[in-house]
């Protein structure tokens, strides 16, 4: 049983642009099936931009953040796998039904009862979270708490880049956006050996994003607000275009150029959120090239641990995309470096 019954928690308080605070608010209580986690690090996510900006749905008022490392402090009394003292990481499937046609095809990442911690239900921008035993990871003990706080993210852009979609060595890839998500996309790459790696950047990613993406080895850069990137691609590829191009961006702009990057027959791969409605897009420069489009949604059982162990090995090099740490109480600093692209990966501690 918990002794401390309040903590601090960075509350979503109503629809609406802005409308996030620090709130002391009730330490949760844990049910039969799940444990309380003493959360070590938790990174600030594009999604929790959307979110402050209205542009995502969620259920107020909400502690938001959803990319965490706990360690288990308290464990439910049906609790059989899991014990006092395990760092672990959690998917975000909380209240999937397990009874729906996509639950039990094992797609409960996409349930319409789905609610997940940080905009459906409390989530991990304080100092404790209660999660259910079977949505639980462990991480090794070579896996700090900061990098833990990376998996999350991590399993989106494995099961994006590695798992929906076949990328092969010697493949021409091109992922469009050079955020962590972007960046954690050229290293999945760099791990199947692809044949060439070409990055579309801005202008206002030289500073922070384009030298990180130049470590992990790019062959070519173009910029968006400065190259014509398709006739680049077409001059590049010799008129043939890209394998596969990985939309990580979330730039409308960005999502429209993507058909005529691509080669026919090749693979576009969705990991980007516009944040609108809707968007113009060529359909039928991507019907006339006969290409696929794989849409992306959060993240199934095979990418968790498949993500950890290439965070473990270096495959996926968390140094590289946590820029920046702070305590919660400089969540407002934390966010503003994430949105001007100052930093890459910004995590809270609670």
């Amino acid at each position: 049983m918990m002794t401390t019954e309040i903590m601090v928690g960075l509350v979503k308080t109503k629809k609406g642009p802005g409308n996030m605070e620090l709130q002391e608010v009730p330490v949760p209580a844990i049910q039969a099936n799940e444990v309380l986690l003493e959360i070590k690090a938790t990174g600030i996510c594009g999604t929790d931009i959307h979110i402050k900006h209205d542009q995502f749905p969620y259920w107020p008022p909400v502690i938001m953040g959803h990319e965490f490392c706990g360690e288990i402090v308290e464990l439910g009394k049906e609790i059989r796998t899991f014990g006092l003292g395990e760092r672990v990481v959690g998917e975000p499937h909380t209240l999937a039904c397990g009874i729906c046609e996509l639950c039990r095809t094992g797609n409960s990442q996409i349930c319409n009862n789905k609610r997940s911690p940080g905009w459906g239900i409390d989530g991990a921008f304080a100092k404790y979270l209660a999660m259910p035993e079977h949505l639980l990871h462990r991480i090794p003990g070579d896996l700090s708490d900061y990098a833990g706080a990376l998996v999350e993210p991590a399993a989106n852009v494995v099961q994006d880049v590695l798992e929906r979609i076949t990328i092969l060595p010697n493949d021409t890839v091109i992922v469009l956006g050079p955020g962590p998500i972007g960046l954690m996309a050229l290293m999945c790459a760099r791990a199947v050996s692809v044949g060439k790696l070409i990055l579309i950047a801005t202008t206002a990613d030289m500073a922070t994003r384009i030298p990180i993406a130049e470590k992990i080895g790019i062959d070519d850069l173009l910029l968006a607000d400065k190259d014509d990137v398709i006739a680049k691609v077409d001059e590049i590829t010799s008129g043939r275009g890209a394998d596969v191009v990985i939309e990580a961006s979330g730039s409308p702009r960005a999502v429209s150029t993507t058909p005529h990057l691509v080669r026919k027959l090749g693979i576009i791969s969705q990991i980007g959120l516009t944040g609108q409605g809707e968007i113009l897009f060529p359909w039928d420069i991507a019907a006339k090239k006969a290409c696929q489009i794989v849409f992306n949604m959060s993240t199934a059982f095979t990418c968790w641990d498949r993500a950890i162990g290439m965070l473990s090995s270096g495959a996926i090099d968390s140094d590289l995309i946590i820029s920046d740490v702070y305590p919660l109480k400089d969540w407002e600093k934390a966010f503003q470096k994430v949105e001007s692209a100052e930093a890459i990966k910004a995590l809270l501690i609670p």
